[in-house]
């Protein structure tokens, strides 16, 4: 019996247990680690956070879905590995050996301000990283739980730390939300960026939209402004959505058991999703690293999916592997937390209610694909 071992609860992963669920390979026990059964969908969480969904309509229940592919889900975060020895050690020190290993634990943020604000404590604001989602969907009904009894007159203001789409999503949709409670109450916004433009990358016509909606949400632009401590005067939330981080055991040489990195730590793979170090282990999303990079969007990771579900097969003796291309343009689509949304591909850009509308249906689709009745619908 051969042992793949399926650590975190990515895009990449639903999509390989949903080729896994139709069909099985005999001689294999497969389990799935990540820390909480429940993964939130990235493309559903600035609605949840503007009101526009309830909590289970956002994501993936990982345990059910393991279930119906034959595979085991079990609670636990990763601390390190030994690629060498072909064993994976949780936080709660439990070990956990395999015959081939597949990484697809995103990645996280770290915010430099104190952890005491972090919680909601102590004199400063409080601090919501947008990254990893599973700790966000538990901190932001958390501090709307200790708004309440604040008097309806006080008013809020709300900073968000970075210019890409994570940063201008999320504070749109947060204002819509605290807006939404307490219609009396002033909600001011503003959006800091290092960065000398906001959403760099999208079409033209997509940043000027952007622009447009900051503008008519009352959002003060800040641009090529690094964070520092003074920008936290007067601020009652902080969401922090910069660029991605590496897992603390990443980062680690000695938690990362010898496999090749790049100068970040993200896991170096190759053409194959294969680690360039240790051929037993795969790695997709956020916590790879490829040549040329790949941005941190979730959009590569849901297209890396059918690759590593290919090519993990291929590994265990079913089929011939086959290299993942990364797609040259990609379609993003961003919520502005007032029934539009901005769409974006290569230099075609379009924004209003309908894209809202298209949006909603696409993530909706794409969730429900991994539901009870998910095994007829194709993968991408």
């Amino acid at each position: 019996m051969k042992r793949l071992l399926l650590v975190g609860a990515g895009h990449a992963h639903a999509l390989v247990l949903l080729d896994w669920m139709r069909r099985p390979l005999p001689g294999v026990d497969v389990t799935v680690v990540s820390p909480q059964a429940f993964a939130p969908y990235s493309g559903m969480v600035p609605g949840w956070l503007a009101g526009r969904y309830r909590p289970h309509e956002i994501g993936i229940d990982f345990e059910q879905l393991a279930a119906r592919a034959g595979a085991r889900w079990q609670a636990g975060e990763l601390h390190a590995l030994d690629a060498d020895r072909r064993m994976a050690t949780l936080a709660d020190g439990q070990v956990l050996p395999w015959d081939l290993l597949s990484l697809n634990v995103g990645s996280t943020l770290r915010p430099p301000l104190p952890s005491a604000a972090a919680a909601g404590g102590g004199d400063g604001p409080a601090v919501l990283a947008l990254r990893p989602l599973v700790r966000l969907l538990h901190e932001w009904p958390a501090w709307l739980q200790r708004l309440q009894p604040a008097p309806a007159t006080r008013s809020l203001h709300v900073t968000a730390v970075g210019g890409g789409a994570a940063g201008f999503e999320s504070l749109l949709a947060v204002l819509t939300r605290l807006r939404a409670l307490r219609p009396q109450r002033h909600v001011s916004g503003r959006l800091v960026s290092q960065g000398r433009e906001l959403l760099p990358g999208f079409a033209p016509r997509a940043v000027r939209a952007a622009h447009e909606a900051l503008a008519r949400a009352g959002v003060e632009l800040r641009l090529a402004t690094p964070w520092h401590d003074g920008l936290a005067a007067g601020t009652d939330l902080v969401l922090w959505a910069t660029g991605a981080e590496p897992h603390d055991w990443q980062a680690d040489p000695a938690r990362r058991g010898g496999l090749a990195a790049d100068e970040r730590g993200f896991l170096r793979v190759d053409a194959q999703l294969r680690s360039v170090s240790h051929p037993a282990v795969f790695a997709a999303g956020d916590c790879a690293a490829f040549v040329p990079p790949l941005p941190k969007a979730g959009v590569y990771a849901v297209r890396m999916g059918p690759h590593l579900a290919r090519n993990l097969r291929a590994a265990l003796g079913d089929g011939r592997a086959a290299d993942y291309l990364p797609q040259r343009r990609f379609l993003a689509l961003l919520a502005t937390g007032d029934g539009r949304a901005i769409a974006s591909r290569g230099l075609l850009a379009a924004e209003g209610g309908w894209v809202w509308r298209w949006k909603d249906h696409i993530d909706r689709g794409f969730v429900a694909r991994f539901s009870g009745g998910a095994a007829a619908a194709p993968l991408p």
